[in-house]
């Protein structure tokens, strides 16, 4: 590429620009010294790179490159056998390790869409992991690069005799100070080290008196430092030690590197890729903070579609950038812009040069979206003053040198940018001219943009196929530029209003009007006329817009009213929806708390009417003891008196008394038939139909009369346990052949408890355990019937059966 024309369009201060996102030193040098490239498919390849990282770096989980030290020499010198690394190359090593072994784990994260890290794979294929080496340097290494006293065994103990010798000495050193003489010390006097000895200061006068090595003195002369004789032996031994402790750290480092060795050519590639990385990194920051929109690469001869394209340098300082939009089709090759000076022009050249410098480099252009980029093979500029004393040249000199090469090496894919066509020299012969190189450019195919003031170049659109002309908008009223590019449309000059503006005297303007050509004066005034029609357009399309962006406005506002209504409806209907469930909860709540409470009354209305019974029972039973023991007193004087009259000696009568099981008469109970259970010393156990009772031995009669055995059997409060049965039996996580005996003993629970009803929940699952249990109900005479659950009562997995 023209290194001059890049150097004219600040090129090289773009790439600073963006060489200011990368993170480390390779990155940014990587950057700065990138150079425009014109294959096609490599270049769009380059663009879906950096659109991927772009991608990444916006995306939920974000990514930031990893660190990459500058190792390129130190890797280099791993090629010369026997050669070790410093402490500090190897710590860069780890870090180079680490940082390669992270970003492929990072970049490899299933979480991340693969289509995205499949544009990079190229490069994560080129990352290295040896995590063992990686530890083994860090194990061996501390971060400020200083090797670890445990790196070795032998460096542990030769640090630890070697602090604990300077720790002997300086105490000794400072003993031996306590004991000078006060006329012998010093300010401020303590152990310090002069040339790797320890040493103490002394006045210059006590040298004689303290003995030793002097090491240093002080500026003065006044102060010496001594090393004392009985401080020599610990100072040798001290520098023994030190000398030992270099050695053990020369051996550790180089087993560390011959570890890293074999590495080299993975970490070179590793380090290139992680650069590689950084780059990319950059760019697509720098794409995110302009706003660069993606935009299609093509062919110079197939024209270029700039849309919104902003001049990266002024962006980079903040400048309220007025963008451009510009379209050349094919067979249009010249575009020639005129108009007032300060408006722009010579920005709008660099910033077409720019854009294209840049999408040729593989970073992303300031333009928006629909953009038609051209790639150029070369490119060649002559902008500003390039006056050389050097050369003796003038400023007219300078600009035909550089037309003059331009027309020698300029082909029909080139870009060639040229300021101020035709000033500098006489302008008749400088539009002759300026206007012969355009028509030579022009045939040729060469894509070219220049400014020009000659109002007779502006007439070179009319003469010469593929010349456009194109004009920078100028604020007639306000005589300030507005930056915006309009093509087909020359631009008037400005110089006389503009003298007229700054109060030049009258006469002198209209002098000054006279005496431009007549032709001038028509072309002037149709331009006149032509922008004031321009700006009418301008203004009515303004209106069309501003209308138009009012009509969206409302519809917006009307979309968005109906999609409140929309939600508002939605939210009230799963409000309701949820009150009407909350409200089925509240009544089953409400449903569940009254049956508990009308069972509770109910157990303590059979409890009391229990306790009522038994009370009765105990009176009737305390009244016919009574009785008997009344009739025994009485049988028992009438047997008295009998054997009184008769001389004869009393007998007693003997009753056999009833064994369990067999079937008595309750004398307190008037005689009804009962079955003896069980014997507890003067008492019996009676089940008397579905009563229980306990009463006195001697109340009960043997009888042969037979009676059914009860089918139910419920005890008395107080006489055994009560009955408690469930009213839901979960069957749930049986099988089906442990179903049966479970159920029916259940079941067996429910009716001595006298249920009307229980709930059997079996489950929906495959069906098995319902069939079972419904099997098992069909069968058993108790049960009166039963049906599935209802949706509120567990539906097809519970059964309600109502029993006898």
């Amino acid at each position: 590429m023209n290194s001059h024309a890049l150097s004219v369009l600040e090129y090289p201060r773009v790439l600073a620009v963006v060489a200011e996102r990368a993170t480390s030193s390779l990155g940014a040098r990587r950057l700065r010294a990138l150079q425009p490239q014109t294959d096609l498919t490599a270049l769009a390849a380059e663009h879906r790179r950096v659109a991927a990282t772009r991608a990444l770096v916006e995306s939920e989980l974000g990514w930031g490159p990893e660190p990459a030290p500058d190792l390129v020499d130190a890797l280099a010198k791993l090629r010369v056998a026997g050669t070790s690394w410093s402490a500090a190359e190897l710590l860069g090593g780890a870090v180079l390790l680490r940082s390669s072994r992270r970003t492929r784990e990072s970049l490899t994260d299933p979480k991340r869409p693969a289509v995205i890290t499949a544009v990079l794979s190229h490069l994560l294929q080129r990352l290295v992991s040896a995590k063992r080496s990686e530890e083994a340097i860090e194990r061996a290494i501390a971060e400020d690069g200083a090797v670890r006293d445990d790196a070795s065994p032998r460096l542990r103990q030769i640090r630890r005799e070697l602090r604990s010798s300077q720790g002997e000495l300086v105490a000794l050193l400072e003993r031996l100070m306590s004991r000078l003489e006060p006329h012998q010390q010093v300010n401020d006097m303590s152990v310090t080290v002069r040339n790797g000895r320890y040493v103490i200061p002394v006045r210059a006068h006590a040298r004689t008196t303290v003995g030793g090595i002097v090491h240093d003195t002080s500026s003065t002369g006044a102060t010496l430092f001594v090393e004392p004789p009985a401080a020599v032996e610990f100072g040798n031994r001290i520098r023994e030690l030190e000398a030992e402790e270099l050695r053990e750290i020369d051996r550790i480092l180089r087993e560390l590197t011959e570890e890293i060795r074999p590495l080299r050519e993975p970490m070179l590639d590793a380090l290139d890729a992680l650069v590689e990385l950084d780059t990319l990194y950059a760019r697509a920051r720098f794409a995110k903070d302009y706003e660069c929109s993606p935009f299609d690469l093509v062919d110079a001869q197939d024209g270029f579609t700039i849309r919104d394209g902003r001049h990266p340098l002024l962006l980079a300082q903040g400048v309220d950038v007025v963008p451009f939009d510009l379209a050349m089709a094919p067979d249009e090759r010249t575009l020639l812009v005129s108009g007032p000076n300060t408006g722009g022009k010579t920005v709008l050249l660099k910033a077409l040069a720019l854009i294209s410098l840049l999408a040729q480099s593989g970073i992303p252009a300031p333009v928006a979206e629909e953009s038609r980029v051209a790639v150029f093979d070369d490119f060649f500029a002559d902008v500003g003053d390039e006056q050389s004393i050097q050369a003796s040249l003038s400023t007219f000199s300078a600009h035909l040198k550089n037309l003059t090469e331009i027309v020698g090496s300029a082909t029909h894919a080139s870009l060639v940018l040229i300021d101020e066509l035709g000033s500098g020299t006489d302008p008749l012969e400088g539009a002759a001219l300026g206007g012969a190189v355009l028509e030579e450019l022009t045939r040729r195919g060469t894509t070219t943009v220049a400014t020009t003031h000659l109002g007779a170049l502006k007439e070179l659109a009319a003469e010469v196929p593929g010349v456009v002309n194109a004009s920078l908008q100028f604020d007639s009223a306000a005589l300030a530029p507005t930056y915006r590019l309009l093509k087909g449309v020359p631009g008037r000059s400005y110089g006389i209003a503009i003298a007229r503006r700054l109060k030049m005297p009258e006469h002198i303007v209209e002098r000054a009007i006279e005496r431009v050509p007549q032709g001038e004066r028509d072309v002037d005034r149709l331009l006149a006329d032509l922008e004031a029609r321009e700006k009418a357009l301008a203004d009515r399309e303004r209106l069309a817009e501003e209308l138009v962006d009012s009509g969206r406005a409302r519809a917006q506002r009307l979309a968005e009213r109906e999609k409140a209504v929309r939600d508002r409806e939605r939210q009230v209907e799963k409000e309701a929806r949820q009150e009407a469930r909350r409200f089925l909860l509240d009544a089953r709540k409400e449903i569940d708390r009254t049956l508990k409470e009308l069972r509770t009354t109910a157990e303590d209305v059979v409890e009391e009417k229990a306790r009522e019974s038994r009370r009765k029972i105990e009176e009737l039973a305390a009244r016919q003891n009574e009785q008997l023991e009344r009739l025994d007193r009485e049988e028992r004087n009438v047997e008295r008196r009998a054997r009184s009259a008769n001389g004869d000696k009393p007998r007693r009568a003997v009753h056999e008394p009833p064994q369990v099981g067999d079937a008595v008469e309750v004398g307190t109970l008037g005689g009804k038939v009962g079955t003896l259970l069980e014997v507890r010393g003067k008492e019996g156990v009676v089940a008397v139909g579905v009563m229980k009772l306990t009463v006195p031995l001697r109340t009960l009669v043997r009888t042969s009369q037979q009676r059914a055995k009860p089918e139910i059997v419920v005890p008395m409060m107080g006489d055994a346990p009560e009955v408690h049965a469930n009213t839901e039996i979960d069957l749930r996580g049986m099988r089906v052949d442990e179903v049966d005996d479970y159920l029916l003993a259940e079941l067996d629970q429910a009716v001595r408890a006298d249920l009307r009803s229980v709930r059997i929940i079996h489950g929906k699952g495959t069906g098995a355990l319902r069939e079972r249990v419904a099997e098992l109900l069909r069968k058993d005479t108790r049960v009166k019937g039963f049906r599935l659950g209802l949706w509120n009562e567990g539906g097809s997995g519970v059964s309600v059966v109502d029993l006898e």
